[in-house]
């Protein structure tokens, strides 16, 4: 083997560790991408970051103790622009014992002559109460579907932990907002 064939080899050799390299980190930067998302969600369900609120089943909630003290919880109700929906609380303000569930109702209409279909993103500020509301049963679990003209009243049920009174950075909260905000879903992607 002369110098100029084992030149060209090496060269081979070194271009095709760099493709496989370049190509392993390609593969890997998608492969974050599909999990950032997930991982994100996690971690703001688990910590309330960003106003995340809690997700708890009924029977999870029966055994909160409830306190004697009282919060107010106001309900803010949106609309991406350009949707043809009127979205809104039944009441805007509520006030109630911490650790007791409660009920907000908000309501949707369709105002457009076909059916849309929407669902429904949500936070909690301060972002800091995130971690202490917690969710029983929610319309922002599903995706809803108004006909034409349609209205509905959906349903959240909650509570506030106690422990938010335990906590530094939220012991002072007299006041914490519910605020959704509806995105129509896209019918080509529905169901995926």
């Amino acid at each position: 083997m002369n110098a100029s064939t084992a030149l060209s080899e090496d060269i081979q050799r070194r271009n095709l560790r760099s493709a496989l390299m370049a190509g392993a980190l390609v593969a890997g930067m998608v492969s974050l991408g599909f999990v950032a998302v997930p991982l994100y969600n996690l971690f703001c369900r688990v910590t309330g970051f960003g106003g995340t609120t809690q997700v708890v089943d009924a029977g999870q909630a029966a055994t909160v103790q409830t306190g004697s003290k009282t919060i107010s919880v106001r309900f803010d109700a949106n609309i991406e622009p350009g949707m043809p929906w009127e979205f809104q609380p039944e009441r805007t303000k509520d006030s109630m014992t911490v650790g007791a569930r409660d009920m907000a109702i908000y309501t949707a209409e369709n105002l457009s002559s076909e059916p849309i279909t929407g669902t429904a993103g949500y936070n909690v500020t301060p972002v800091q109460a995130g971690k202490y509301f917690n969710k029983i049963q929610c319309f922002c679990f599903t995706e809803q579907t108004l006909q034409p003209g349609e209205k509905v009243r959906m349903p959240v049920i909650y509570y506030v932990d106690p422990a938010i009174f335990e906590d530094e950075d939220t012991k002072h909260i007299e006041e914490i907002t519910l605020s959704y905000t509806f995105y129509p879903v896209d019918p080509e992607n529905e169901g995926s």
